[in-house]
């Protein structure tokens, strides 16, 4: 059977996209998934995304890793929100629902804002930080993130007995000046660097904007700049979290699976 595919990037974080209103796309098939994120051997991504009809939903985003895993995935679901505009599906506002629940999005001018998960907590790890943003994320303060051993640090933090058995993804911070972060992350699932993470930055902008008194963080990552604005409690808990930044077509093409 031979299918359309879209290849989207969301600040170099890029995805395999499938209008899969009609699921005839066998989500079951992790290898199929693996083949087609493959860099050498299939068109090549950090992820591969589905795009089904629910009930209840403009969409459902239907996320997979490179290897086959599934979580929650903020550049990706930038990505398939700006899809979903492209099919006709949604026009400026959205509500889809992800692996971690429900999301609202607004899309103009090439640029996402997508509501992420409340956010109950921010846990000390030793020195460094956790924190759930839909997906697990490890935050650690380094003083110059751009010759840090990501690679390195990252997948010994990730395979520790601390995040066992699941595994966590991890990032890296280093500020720029009191509203900016230069943020990188080692990716749970692709198990390397990725050029961008959008629920990782999300996790390093609370801790930062915690730490500081802020409530919107201007990220750097080496795919490009995204923001996170929201609203901090008393309690510890953050609400009316969004992500923000662009998501654009690369290219498209048919595959036979």
């Amino acid at each position: 059977m031979e299918i359309s595919f879209y290849k989207y990037q969301g600040t170099g974080n890029d995805f395999v996209m499938i209008d899969d209103r009609s699921e005839q796309f066998d989500a079951q098939n992790l290898e199929l998934v693996r083949q087609l994120c493959d860099r050498k051997f299939g068109i090549g991504a950090d992820g591969l995304i589905l795009i089904r009809n629910k009930k209840g939903f403009d969409f459902e985003m239907v996320y997979f890793n490179s290897d086959g895993s599934q979580s929650m995935c903020g550049n990706g679901a930038r990505c398939a929100v700006a899809f979903s505009k492209f099919l006709g599906i949604v026009e400026e506002h959205t509500k889809f629902l992800a692996i971690d629940g429900p999301h609202e999005a607004r899309i103009a001018d090439g640029l996402v804002e997508l509501g992420m998960s409340e956010v109950n907590q921010l846990s000390k790890v030793e020195q460094d930080y956790f924190v759930n943003t839909g997906s697990p994320h490890h935050v650690r303060f380094v003083s110059d993130v751009a010759s840090y051993p990501v690679v390195d640090s990252g997948a010994e933090i990730r395979y520790s007995k601390t995040y066992q058995p699941d595994g966590t993804n991890v990032n890296f911070i280093s500020p720029i000046s009191e509203d900016e972060i230069f943020v990188r992350t080692y990716e749970r699932g692709v198990e390397n660097e990725t050029l961008s993470c959008g629920t990782g930055v999300t996790a390093c902008a609370l801790v930062y904007g915690q730490q500081n008194k802020l409530n919107h963080v201007r990220i750097k990552s080496l795919g490009g700049n995204l923001a996170v604005k929201f609203t901090a409690s008393s309690d510890g808990s953050f609400k009316d979290i969004l992500l923000i930044g662009p998501a654009e077509q690369v290219f498209s093409g048919k595959v036979k699976i």
